[in-house]
């Protein structure tokens, strides 16, 4: 037993090193050398910013945030209302920073939010300005700091290093929100001219964890360069390099988010910006970089070169966003088209307007929930008239629903005689058959919209109302657990778990549609009226996983059709009989005597 054992060891040892030496090793090398010909088809000047961590790094084991943060030689601490963390003095870069007003769960014990960590470890991120110069990006290099220096709102930190005949410095403030304001300069101390190119950039090692890779949600780097947005998703990036963006122009700025948060570099808003969105690791271990370089700077002996950048960490809360849009002289920075880090999409159009009456009721009542409601309210008066023409139809053809039974019946077997009879009908009665789906046609791209808006936008995260917590995520009660008084989570089933959240206001939504389709005109073909029977109670199912913000809304959309529907049947003189439409409230006949 114990010689076969260590047999075994012994033949496990040859197979593993075998296959690095003839499979894995081979690869590695391959990669290193695919990576050095990117590299050395670069331009000089950025040829030393491609070599920044890179393949290699990410094929290392990574280490914890506790030892990363414990590890370094030195670091700086942040300490703002908003914001905590540390400077690492290993090339002077925010690679520690924590958001304290927000957290990962509703619960306010649960952790604060994480922005950015340092690159060691499993999805480090970290922004970083320095200067490229002599071939040298100083990425690497050591700072020194005041001993005992906070960075505060109020007391600002200056960094300083010398490198051969280079003196460099960066004065580092904060504001009480979620900006850096990075000053920087480079002194040319030798008897030699040189020259210096300014750089900023994100990195991001590996795809977060919380990444939600929807369709409608940009997530991974971005930017405005010049007038123009850039933007690539992790997923794109990570599947082909070759989607990289490489543009320029006057101003803007670039960074990487997620969902809420971003963490961005800003150069100054009047100089050409050369950046790049690219991926420099592999596709099962991306490392992903938004970096801009600015126009170099020639120093003569004695001559200093200096420039004012931001860096942005923080919640993409729009208000705060737009704040820093505003001039200078209005006490914003000037930053073009900041708000854009918030993915408006396509139809931003509309999801802007709808976002704005939804922010401007839900700080001003102080409940979001309530806010939907009143903006549900606003998209019913806007489209009033559409919605009154298109019930108005509806109301003409459950007139008609007689004259259009017995041509069914006349005309039972021929249904193309029925169907040209129905035409002319209609034409009499000058109707027309189709203008009943009007009102959820306007419906489609402002309830998408409002999705989006809702999903995309952070302002609804962890907002409460009456017994939901958090209007952003889905409802938290399920009919399967009897809404909470049985003291199980059905929704923890393996398979099946998800299908059974099934919440009080899905319900609520699934019933108020259930009572608007008796009051629609059945459809003629008997399958097609069981079909769209049934499809109330599909939605309830399909809704079920939605933010509660938005069944909210559809819940008191419906609930608002209903009574504008019925108030025009009863003004197109349609009596509605409601023991004919809900058979369980008609009364049973007593039987006739004999029966």
């Amino acid at each position: 037993m114990d010689r076969n054992f260590i047999l075994a060891i012994v033949l496990s040892l040859g197979v593993l090193l075998g296959w690095d030496m003839m499979i894995a090793g081979p690869q590695r090398d391959k990669i290193r050398e695919v990576r050095e010909a990117e590299i050395a088809a670069l331009p000089p000047e950025a040829q030393d910013l491609a070599g920044l961590p890179g393949v290699a790094e990410a094929e290392a084991q990574s280490i914890t945030i506790e030892e990363a943060i414990t590890h370094t030689s030195g670091r700086v601490q942040i300490r703002t209302p908003n914001l905590t963390g540390s400077i690492n003095l290993q090339g002077g870069r925010i690679d520690d920073l924590s958001l304290t007003q927000f957290h990962e769960e509703v619960d306010p014990n649960s952790p604060i939010i994480r922005l950015l960590s340092p690159r060691e470890t499993e999805h480090g991120q970290y922004a970083q300005h320095g200067w490229i110069a002599g071939g040298k990006s100083g990425e690497n290099a050591e700072w020194s700091a005041p001993a005992g220096a906070i960075l505060t709102p109020s007391t600002p930190v200056t960094l300083t290093r010398r490198e051969g005949d280079l003196v460099f410095e960066k004065t580092i403030s904060v504001d009480d929100v979620f900006m850096f304001t990075i000053e920087q300069s480079i002194e040319n101390v030798g008897s030699e001219a040189l020259t210096a190119t300014p750089y900023a950039m994100v990195f991001q090692r590996d795809t977060p964890p919380d990444v939600k890779n929807f369709f409608i949600l940009q997530e991974g780097p971005l930017g405005v360069i010049g007038t123009t947005l850039y933007q690539r998703k992790y997923k794109t990036l990570a599947k082909n390099k070759n989607k990289k963006i490489d543009e320029e122009g006057v101003g803007g700025w670039i960074g990487i988010t997620s969902k809420n948060w971003l963490a961005s570099v800003i150069p100054p808003q009047d100089e050409n910006m050369k950046a790049v969105f690219e991926n420099i690791g592999t596709q099962e271990l991306p490392i992903f970089r938004a970096f801009y370089s600015l126009p170099a700077r020639s120093l003569a002996p004695g001559e200093t070169a200096s420039l004012t950048s931001h860096v942005f960490g923080g919640a993409k809360d729009v208000d705060i966003l737009q704040s820093y849009e505003h001039p200078v002289e209005e006490g914003g920075l000037g930053i073009y088209d900041f708000d854009k880090a918030v993915d408006w999409g396509s139809l931003f159009f509309l999801t802007r307007p709808i976002f704005y009456t939804l922010n401007f009721f839900g700080d001003k009542i102080g409940n979001f929930g309530i806010a939907i409601l009143i903006l549900t309210l606003f998209i019913k008066a806007l489209l009033f008239p559409l919605a009154n023409k298109g019930y108005e139809s509806m109301a003409k053809m459950k007139k008609l629903q007689p004259e259009i039974k017995k041509l069914q019946e006349r005309y039972g077997d021929d249904k193309t005689k029925q169907q040209q009879e129905m035409m002319a009908l209609y034409k009499k009665e000058k109707m027309n058959p189709l203008a009943g789906c009007l009102p959820i046609l306007i419906q489609m791209p402002i309830f998408f919209a409002l999705y989006k808006t809702l999903f995309v936008t952070m302002e609804l995260r962890h907002q409460p109302f009456l017994y939901i917590q958090d209007l952003a995520a889905r409802d938290p009660t399920t009919v399967f657990n009897l809404f909470g008084l049985l003291p199980y989570d059905p929704m923890m089933l393996p398979v099946i778990g998800s299908f059974l959240g099934i919440g009080v206001l899905p319900l609520m939504m699934g019933a108020a549609m259930w009572f608007q389709t008796k009051l629609n005109p059945p459809p003629a073909d008997p399958v097609q009226a069981q079909i769209f029977g049934m499809l109330p109670f599909v939605f309830v199912f399909i809704f079920a996983p939605f933010a509660a913000g938005l069944v909210l809304y559809w819940f008191w959309n419906t609930a608002l059709s209903i009574l504008q529907q019925w108030v025009i049947l009863k003004k197109n003189g349609v009596s509605v009989d409601w023991n004919d439409r809900f058979k369980f409230l008609a009364k049973k006949k007593s039987p006739a005597p004999g029966e």
